[in-house]
């Protein structure tokens, strides 16, 4: 397989839906190029549609570091350790090189409920492998990651139906 030259790092962030939706449409764009994709969920545990796509995709995979959404509450001591073990499962895959990108999903969630911190997050960046491509999602993305992104989209949210009481729909929002 054809590797990168250098791996860039983006961040989509914002409060307007669609940041795990983009990290999911490069990924299969990157699979239908002949790239490997590791896609990293911090805070999320319930059985999304993708969460399906390693039965379809090669070259992708898919792992949740979650429970349940906790998003209305404080997290938990169990939330915690399992980010922090996600954390260093990807900072592990990372720095291996066996992934052309890899996507560390809702990780500024993670973040923002200090299920870790920024300081550990840059330095498991600085130690990555430089030709692989970092896509990190979630809103209140951090100044210190921002700071040294390549490419920052921010997804503002116009009008969306669930401020009529549409619940999320199966293939569109879950």
């Amino acid at each position: 397989m054809r590797r990168m030259s250098k791996g860039y790092f983006h961040i989509y962030t914002g409060n307007g839906k669609g940041k795990t939706t983009a990290a999911l449409g490069l990924s299969m764009r990157a699979i239908c190029a002949g790239k490997k994709v590791y896609f990293g969920q911090f805070v999320k545990g319930m059985k999304y549609s993708e969460t399906k796509a390693v039965e379809y995709l090669p070259n992708f995979e898919i792992h949740q570091f979650g429970r349940t959404c906790f998003i209305e509450k404080d997290p938990e001591q169990e939330d915690i350790d399992i980010a922090k073990e996600g954390l260093k499962v990807c900072k592990d895959i990372l720095e291996e090189g066996n992934y052309d990108i890899i996507v560390l999903d809702e990780l500024t969630i993670a973040l923002y409920y200090k299920l870790f911190t920024v300081e550990e997050v840059l330095k498991m960046l600085e130690n990555r492998s430089p030709e692989v491509e970092v896509i990190i999602t979630g809103r209140y993305a951090p100044e210190e990651l921002i700071q040294i992104a390549d490419l920052v989209t921010e997804m503002k949210e116009i009008k969306h139906y669930y401020q009529q009481g549409v619940q999320a729909r199966k293939g569109i929002e879950s």
